[in-house]
């Protein structure tokens, strides 16, 4: 999408058939978020970019897999590769491993988004600094679909603090809580592979949430929200 487009809001050029898949996601309802995890799908994502800014980078990679009535459901996974116009440079294929083949090979952006929404439906997305994901799925979304994708999420990278505050100050990666629950990762830095341990670690806190009476989508969102409050600056 040029500056122009961007200034301008003229939307991208869906075919008939990709128009009616985006209209029959936009169509579908929305959950409520007071079910219980154990009752519920939730899909936990991980992306793959060409860097870190999240003005600028592009979205190569999105991982997901689903946690349904409370297990992870190997077979209800998601790893696609957008297709690149300009492949990313080689210290970044040195982090995620999605060399310049597979990049120029992916999946046409438009196709692969609308793939992503069909897989999601409307169930709560949930992932660990959801930030910089949220962003750069809603970026690539606007340019590609021309969709404001407005979503539910969690982010378990407060959600685990505020679960065990007594290590707030030592554990702040996904690799710190992975190790202190003893997660292991295939492939770490691959969407996929990232997406399942942060399942993992969804699991691992569910007990606590059961505890805590948060292990729902309204109970997680709380635990962030007070989370982020402990933090703010005085």
């Amino acid at each position: 999408m040029s500056w122009l487009d961007r200034l301008f809001g003229n939307k991208p050029a869906l075919s008939p058939q990709q128009a009616r898949r985006l209209a029959a996601w936009q169509a579908l309802p929305t959950p409520r978020q007071d079910v219980p995890l154990k009752t519920s799908r939730y899909v936990v994502v991980d992306v793959e970019s060409s860097g870190l800014n999240i003005s600028r980078d592009r979205l190569i990679a999105i991982g997901a897999v689903a946690v349904t009535n409370g297990q992870i459901q190997l077979h209800d996974s998601l790893e696609i590769v957008l297709q690149q116009a300009r492949v990313s440079e080689k210290d970044n294929i040195l982090i995620h491993g999605i060399g310049g083949t597979a990049q120029r090979e992916g999946m046409p952006p438009a196709e692969a988004l609308l793939a992503f929404l069909e897989y999601l439906g409307k169930d709560p997305l949930i992932a660990f600094h959801v930030a910089f994901d949220e962003s750069m799925i809603k970026r690539a979304m606007k340019t590609h679909l021309g969709l404001n994708f407005r979503h539910a999420w969690a982010d378990l990278a407060y959600v685990a603090p505020a679960l065990y505050p007594q290590l707030a100050r030592r554990y702040r990666k996904l690799d710190d809580w992975m190790g202190l629950f003893q997660i292991s990762n295939y492939a770490r830095h691959n969407a996929l592979a990232d997406a399942l341990s942060t399942a993992e670690l969804l699991l691992a806190l569910s007990p606590n949430l059961e505890v805590r009476k948060a292990a729902s989508l309204q109970g997680l969102k709380s635990l962030e929200r007070k989370r982020r409050r402990q933090i703010q600056p005085v």
